[in-house]
């Protein structure tokens, strides 16, 4: 009798916290702010020579901060909201409701903040943690390099002691938006005689540190958010190392986990039109209202279909890790489905198109933007880990196959 009415008492909180909620988003969301971001220039990343691209911009970012509601889950003397998992998927739910943005983008959000919850000592998360949560700070991600991609624990940039610092040498490739970045989360090897898995430590330290230097990645689509990140004699304060010194591939595993349940995401519309309707405008509709092109019609619809499935698999796996039940190679059949599944996307989005999706010329222009996304998402199933070493984790970790 006591576990029923506790239960209808929680029910009855939850609701009252989605009316509340439903009433303040309604109330301080731009209109501006309700529709998809139309390219990376208007995703707000943060940051210390962050700009934001528009007025409602400013007043959604700045209203959600205040809230704690740019990390609704973490603790409030961290800058979050202090959320549980019950009313975290109610916002989630009230945003996508009116479409409403993200008002801060961020890798200190989606991936270190995880990892310094889980691994960090007092000390960094006090200085990290509010930082990410206020959009202080941006951060990119010192992982692959040229000779440790799918093989990262190959890895090879230098970590040497010095006193109570790491001289830093090496190099990174890959490092999305190293060169708009303030701070780096980084893989260094700090015992070269260990087996490749051991000696690695994961270390923090700021991008304007003497010695470090980027050269942005051109790709086939004319635009790249990556590049070529060097370390040169990079003097690091070994305070930094986040965890062990040379347990640093635990900490990073546990990131990995977060980047790629983060990169499944694209695989989910969210907000703006469907396929069907975007469709529509080139092709047109037949005298019932339908697409005109029995093929794409049949297309669409299992895209649809799939895609619905993506989100259910991803609510779960968030109630899943919220309540520490999550497999943690589950992330990795994630990865692997909502990667595949953007891909289908822009293959759809072109064949609706037709001729004129080709068309190049001006990539802010609706149509010269098509083909530009469509070449960009040839890289997702290789990003975060390739879809062949997704499948092959799935295979060993989830199905136990036999010489897998």
């Amino acid at each position: 009798m006591t576990d029923s009415k506790t239960s209808d008492s929680e029910s009855a909180d939850l609701e009252t916290f989605r009316n509340e909620t439903r009433a303040w988003l309604e109330a301080n969301c731009p209109p501006e702010m309700r529709k998809p971001a139309t390219s990376d220039a208007d995703v707000f990343w943060g940051g210390r020579n962050a700009k934001f691209s528009s007025e409602p911009q400013r007043i959604w970012f700045e209203r959600m901060r205040d809230k704690g509601w740019t990390v609704p889950d973490w603790p409030k003397e961290y800058g979050g909201g202090g959320l549980s998992a019950a009313e975290h998927k109610v916002l989630r739910a009230e945003m996508a409701r009116i479409g409403a943005r993200p008002p801060l983008s961020s890798f200190g959000i989606w991936m270190l903040g995880p990892a310094l919850l889980k691994y960090g000592n007092d000390a960094q998360k006090k200085e990290h943690l509010p930082k990410i949560a206020a959009g202080e700070i941006r951060w990119c991600q010192g992982y692959s390099e040229p000779n440790a991609g799918s093989d990262l624990a190959s890895l090879q940039t230098r970590a040497e002691s010095d006193g109570d610092d790491f001289i830093i040498n090496g190099q990174k490739i890959w490092t999305s938006y190293a060169n708009y970045a303030d701070w780096i989360f980084c893989l260094v090897r700090t015992d070269p005689t260990a087996k490749k898995h051991d000696g690695i430590s994961f270390i923090l330290f700021d991008m304007t540190s003497k010695g470090v230097s980027t050269k942005p990645i051109l790709l086939i689509s004319g635009y790249s958010p990556f590049c070529e990140t060097f370390f040169d004699n990079v003097r690091v304060p070994k305070a930094n190392v986040v965890g062990q010194i040379n347990r640093g591939w635990d900490v990073a595993k546990y990131l990995l986990q977060h980047e790629r349940a983060m990169i499944s995401g694209m695989g989910e519309r969210g907000v703006g039109r469907p396929l069907g309707q975007i469709a529509a405008d080139t092709i047109g509709t037949d005298g019932q209202g339908k697409l005109d092109d029995a093929m794409l019609r049949g297309q669409i619809a299992r895209f649809d279909v799939d895609e619905a499935a993506l989100a259910a698999c991803a609510e779960r796996a968030v109630d899943l890790a919220k309540a520490g039940q999550a497999h943690p190679a589950f992330s990795s059949a994630m990865k692997y489905y909502g990667t595949e599944l953007n891909k289908r996307r822009h293959e759809i989005l072109m064949s609706a198109g037709g001729v004129d999706a080709l068309e190049w010329e001006s990539e802010r222009s609706r149509q010269g933007a098509r083909p530009r996304a469509w070449l960009r998402t040839k890289a997702n199933s290789i990003e975060g880990g390739t879809s062949e070493v997704m499948l092959g984790i799935v295979a060993k970790r989830i199905l136990d196959l036999p010489g897998a």
